[in-house]
C-alpha cells in the first residue's frame, strides 16, 4: 500500500497531462488554502474552486427581499450570522439592521420555534439558505410549526441541490478533468448523484474529507483516475458518507420540500436544482419569482460569478483585496466563511 509521502512525491512530481481539479466544497477550499496544498502539487496539476457556499451562490434578489422584510416593522428576520453582510441590490441585512430593521441572529433554525411562542404576537422570517446538508434541520422547523401550530414563522428559501449545478458544469465547464466531491452534502445524499454524473460526463468524482491528508489521497486518487481514463465514483469518507445517504434525513426533507427551479449566482437558472416548500404546507413559505438576475452598480466589476464556477482565481478580480475586502464585501464570496475570495484573502493576511 502506499504511503502518505509517496503520494506527496508523486503529485509534486507529476509530469504527466495538465489536469484540472475543483474542490466543490467551500470546507475544502478553506482546508486546500490553509495547508498550502496547492504548493505540495506539480504546476500540470490545478486546483480550483466550485460552487460549494451556499451563501455565495444566492442571488442579490433574495437578500433584497429579506431586507425588505427587515425593515418591515411588523417582522423579524432570523439569520445565520454569514448571511447578514452579504450585499443585496441596496443593502445588506446588516445595515438594515443598522438602518432600524429587525434582525436576530440564530445557530439553529429550531430557535424559531422557541421565539415565536414567547412573542406570538411577531411576525418571524426565517432566511433557509444552504444545501442538502442544512435542509432537514429547516424541515424539522417546519415539522415543530405544524406540530405546535404555530402560524408566525415563515421560511424565505434559498435551498439548493448540489447535484444539478455539478451537472451543468460538466455541461459547461469541460476543462474540468475531475470533482472533490463536497463530503458534507454526501453525507445527506449518498454517493448515487455522483455516480450518475461520473457514468453521464465520463468524468471521475471522489468523495474525501476534510484534513490535509484527507484532500492528497483524493487528489492523487483522481489523477490516477484521468490518466488511466476512468470515471469513477471513489468514496474515501466511507466513516461519514455511505452509499445510499442518511435515510432520514432524505424522508424529512421529502416531506416538507420538493424540486423547484432556482437561481445560481454565476450560472443563472437551474430546473430542478432547489427545494421549494411543498404545496400542503404553503402557509409556512414565502415564495419569490425566479428570475435572471443583473449586478447592481454597487457590484460592478464584482467577478464572484466566475470565482464561484473555478474560470478565474480571487486575485484575478480587480477587486480583491483592494475594494473588496472583509471589512467591505463588495460580493458575497468575501463574506462567507466558506466564501473563497474570503478564504484566500483571510490566509494570505
Amino acid at each position: 500500500m502506499i504511503n502518505l509521502e509517496e503520494i506527496k512525491r508523486f503529485l509534486l512530481e507529476y509530469s504527466g497531462p495538465k489536469i484540472k481539479i475543483m474542490e466543490v466544497c467551500g470546507t475544502h477550499t478553506a482546508s486546500i488554502v490553509k495547508n498550502g496544498i496547492r504548493s505540495l502539487l506539480s504546476e500540470n496539476i490545478k486546483l480550483v474552486s466550485g460552487p460549494g457556499c451556499p451563501v455565495c451562490v444566492t442571488g442579490s434578489s433574495y437578500i433584497d427581499t429579506a431586507v425588505k422584510f427587515a425593515l418591515d416593522q411588523d417582522y423579524t428576520v432570523l439569520s445565520f450570522g454569514d448571511l447578514l453582510r452579504v450585499p443585496g441590490n441596496e443593502m445588506s441585512l446588516s445595515e438594515a439592521k443598522a438602518a432600524g430593521g429587525s434582525v436576530e441572529i440564530i445557530y439553529s433554525p429550531i430557535e424559531a420555534v422557541e421565539k415565536a411562542l414567547n412573542n406570538p404576537e411577531r411576525n418571524y422570517i426565517m432566511a433557509a439558505v444552504g444545501f442538502e446538508t442544512t435542509i432537514p434541520a429547516y424541515a424539522l422547523l417546519v415539522d415543530k410549526l405544524v406540530e405546535n401550530n404555530i402560524s408566525n414563522v415563515r421560511l424565505l428559501t434559498s435551498l439548493k441541490a448540489i447535484g444539478p449545478a455539478l451537472d451543468w458544469l460538466c455541461k459547461n465547464e469541460s476543462d474540468i478533468d475531475g470533482f472533490i466531491a463536497p463530503g458534507h452534502v454526501a453525507s445527506v445524499t449518498g454517493t448515487s448523484v455522483y455516480r450518475y454524473l461520473a457514468k453521464k460526463y465520463r468524468k471521475p468524482f471522489t468523495v474525501a474529507g476534510f484534513e490535509a491528508e484527507h484532500i492528497l489521497v483524493a487528489i492523487y486518487d483522481l489523477v490516477l483516475q484521468i490518466n488511466k481514463g476512468k470515471s469513477e465514483v471513489h468514496n474515501l469518507y466511507r466513516s461519514i458518507v455511505s452509499d445510499m445517504g442518511n435515510e432520514k434525513a432524505i424522508e424529512i426533507i421529502g416531506r416538507y420540500f420538493q424540486p423547484s427551479s432556482a437561481f445560481w449566482r454565476g450560472i443563472g437558472i437551474i430546473d430542478s436544482s432547489g427545494y421549494a416548500v411543498r404545496e400542503s404546507y404553503k402557509d409556512y413559505s414565502i415564495e419569490i419569482p425566479i428570475k435572471e438576475e443583473e449586478s447592481s452598480n454597487k457590484a460592478k466589476g464584482c467577478r464572484c460569478g466566475d470565482v464561484i464556477i473555478g474560470r478565474i482565481e480571487p486575485c484575478e478580480c480587480a477587486l480583491f483585496g483592494k475594494v473588496c475586502t472583509p471589512a467591505n464585501p463588495v460580493g458575497p464570496c468575501m463574506v462567507s466563511q466558506e466564501g473563497t475570495c474570503g478564504i484566500h484573502y483571510n490566509i494570505s493576511k
